[in-house]
């Protein structure tokens, strides 16, 4: 008697990681929050809105002030315009703008197009939303000098009549990709020759490496009126708890997501839009701090996981590397570490035996089979946590 569409995904394996390394006291590189402390600047901003009674709903599509800041940063580091009265809809988290969104667009029958691997909460948000998903496979590196790559034979063949949307996640969780120009260009022409969206997942925007760039795919010309834009507070500003994201779109979409929109959450907390507001005027030495210091930690956990024998794929993006576990002889048979795949008896070894928490790649993969010599970890985390996982390592054999 329950509903079907439940029956066909299974709860976060990212977040039953954390359960698992709390359960187990291990060092917890498996779910993307920071450790460390967000700025005082947006802590002060929220204690100041509380103060001030900023406690009642805020308008459903979401404060003015907020509202006002993402279009004046939007413009600032897109160069796009957008109206903040007709086409931006705040939401409780970006993951809920994503489903917002996707319940907005999708009928029946439609299909959307993902590539894979993928962070994992889209399975589940294209089952909710209806839609049939299409994926695209990404290969991994094949040295340090690469980067993911996709056939594009492949994503044409993956377009039909039936397409409504393409989920793009630049840079891209779990892989670390940062598509290039060339790469959303050829993606827009499939767009506008099917006359799809373009939902673009855009949270780790600020987090990049190696001197690439991120581009919007509201910015490439003809997908001004096609991309839905997804993004939020909690990656850029470390405030991964307060749940205040947002969707930027044309007014047409916009007037659908917010209507999904309201009757989904109503609204995100008033005081933390309010120091949203503040938090997106920070000056550009902000972001470029903030930049310098995850260069610090990637090159930190690279070193850390190389030596203990993983086969590491360098980010070029977000605070993820994806790493190969082949080379691993463990005591998989262990009825304690029994699993489906061998990447989940993997990480339960991992995290009750060595006392480090990762993520299994079949999390991110349709078929669990593909995604079974893989496991990913997170370096969002101040020194003393990479110290600890490092000493634990050393437990670790080949």
């Amino acid at each position: 008697m329950l509903s079907a569409k439940a029956e066909q995904f299974t709860e976060s394996v990212i977040r039953e990681m954390t359960r698992l390394a709390q359960k187990h006291n291990a060092v917890n590189l498996s779910q993307g929050f920071p450790d460390f402390a967000a700025p005082a600047e947006i802590k002060e901003a929220a204690r100041q809105a509380i103060a001030d009674d900023i406690n009642q709903y805020a308008i459903t599509w979401g404060a003015k002030p907020l509202r006002d800041a993402i279009v004046e940063k939007f413009a600032r580091t897109q160069n796009v315009r957008v109206d903040p009265e007709r086409e931006i809809t705040i939401c409780c988290g970006s993951t809920e703008a994503m489903m917002s969104a996707m319940m907005a667009i999708i009928n029946p029958g439609d299909e959307i197009v993902v590539f894979e691997p993928f962070y994992e909460n889209y399975g589940p948000d294209a089952i909710l939303s209806g839609a049939t998903p299409r994926f695209v496979r990404m290969q991994p590196p094949k040295d340090t000098n690469s980067e993911w790559t996709y056939d594009q034979d492949e994503l044409a063949a993956a377009f039909n009549e039936h397409t409504k949307a393409i989920i793009l996640n630049t840079p891209n969780n779990p892989t670390g990709k940062v598509f290039t120009r060339g790469e959303l260009e050829f993606i827009r022409d499939l767009c506008v020759r099917h006359n799809t969206f373009c939902i673009t997942d855009e949270i780790y925007e600020h987090i990049l490496y190696d001197g690439t760039a991120h581009i919007s795919m509201a910015q490439i010309d003809g997908m001004r009126e096609r991309t839905i834009v997804i993004n939020g507070l909690s990656k850029t500003y470390s405030v991964t708890g307060w749940r205040v994201g947002w969707a930027i779109a044309p007014p047409h979409a916009t007037q659908s997501i917010r209507k999904v929109h309201d009757f989904l959450t109503v609204g995100a907390a008033a005081p933390l839009q309010q120091a949203g507001a503040a938090a997106l005027q920070f000056p550009q030495s902000y972001y470029d701090k903030l930049s310098e210091s995850y260069v610090v930690k990637r090159e930190r956990l690279l070193k850390i996981l190389t030596a203990a024998g993983f086969t590491v794929y360098k980010p070029r993006g977000a605070y993820y590397i994806m790493t190969d576990i082949v080379r691993f002889d463990f005591p998989h048979d262990d009825p304690r570490f029994a699993a489906p795949s061998r990447d989940v008896a993997f990480a339960r070894y991992l995290v009750q035996e060595i006392g480090v928490a990762c993520v299994p790649g079949s999390s991110f993969y349709n078929n669990a089979q593909d995604g079974a010599s893989q496991v990913r970890f997170t370096f969002c985390k101040k020194e003393e946590t990479l110290a600890a996982a490092e000493e634990r390592f050393r437990k670790l054999r080949l």
